[in-house]
């Protein structure tokens, strides 16, 4: 499993790159432009190859996820907010493909009270229009847009995996979309995971909704609120709500092995930090040993 951290990409995207080497990061997340600003950054295509250089050629982090501006909203009633989420949202795609990153995250929007049936297929067209736009400019396939779960709060859409299902399947299974996990959203909506059945649970909704093959990512987070209460508050691993047992079992389990685990905690107020990526990779290996000896007492009981 490769393990990172969201880094700030204040300075240009190489200084972000930088940022992931000086904290021991195998995978970076970055913002392609400001998360609360509409205005795109315009990045010359010199820095855009020098990126996806340093990323093949493995001279620091080796995989990278971008995540789009946190304005955009899909599922908005107001026509002139969704045009202008979709422009957003294809300069966010187009710059992630062009550094060859492995997904745009993407918080969906809130429908504002409107339910989540009257905004999935608005969604969903949106989604494809965005891909098909991005693709036609870069003249070639873009990356893959990747759904995140969310906390729960008001009219977000997201709130379960099975609702990010419902808007994959809106636009007839796209393959171009794919899903990124949060751990602290997950928890926050509701859903436990501090036991093997619970984390077996947790797998096998992804598994039997979506599919393992699009999750690309995790967010891996602690809870600085109790399971159900709806709000997206994140901690630093093992100072919070959810604990280190049941993050490791998320971050151990057999079949999420593939996946990028990306940190988004606080750190001590900067965002992640070397001695958070360095915990998050104890939690993994601990993870593992834990499932390795539940196959060793199964194995012994049959």
């Amino acid at each position: 499993m490769d393990i990172g951290a969201h880094v700030r990409s204040s300075g240009g995207l190489l200084a972000a790159l930088a940022r992931g080497r000086e904290i021991g990061a195998d995978v970076v997340q970055v913002f392609t432009q400001s998360p609360r600003m509409w205005r795109a950054a315009r990045h010359d295509a010199e820095t855009l190859a020098q990126v996806r250089h340093e990323i093949v050629a493995g001279s620091g982090p080796r995989r990278v996820f971008c995540h789009a501006t946190y304005l955009v909203n899909l599922a908005t009633p107001d026509a002139a907010l969704l045009e202008r989420s979709r422009a957003c949202l294809v300069d966010n795609l187009t710059t992630a493909a062009a550094i060859g990153a492995d997904g745009l995250v993407l918080h969906v929007g809130s429908h504002l009270g409107g339910g989540f049936a009257g905004c999935r297929d608005q969604v969903a067209k949106s989604l494809v229009a965005v891909l098909e736009e991005t693709e036609d400019a870069l003249g070639r396939p873009s990356c893959a847009i990747l759904l995140e779960n969310a906390a729960g709060a008001g009219g977000t859409v997201g709130r379960s995996v099975a609702e990010l299902a419902e808007l994959i399947d809106a636009t007839t299974g796209d393959p171009r979309l794919g899903l990124c996990l949060d751990t602290q959203h997950l928890f926050a909506s509701g859903v436990a995971y501090a036991t093997f059945e619970q984390a077996d649970q947790v797998v096998a909704d992804v598994e039997r909704h979506v599919g393992l093959d699009r999750l690309a990512c995790l967010h891996v987070n602690d809870s600085a609120v109790p399971l159900g209460a709806n709000r997206d508050r994140h901690a630093n691993l093992g100072e919070g709500e959810i604990g280190e047992v049941a993050l490791s079992l998320v971050l151990g389990h057999p079949a999420l092995q593939a996946c990028a685990a990306i940190l988004e905690v606080p750190g001590s107020g900067e965002g992640p930090r070397e001695l958070d990526v360095a915990h998050a990779r104890r939690l993994q290996r601990a993870g593992v040993s834990r499932y390795a000896r539940r196959r060793v007492r199964g194995a012994r009981r049959s």
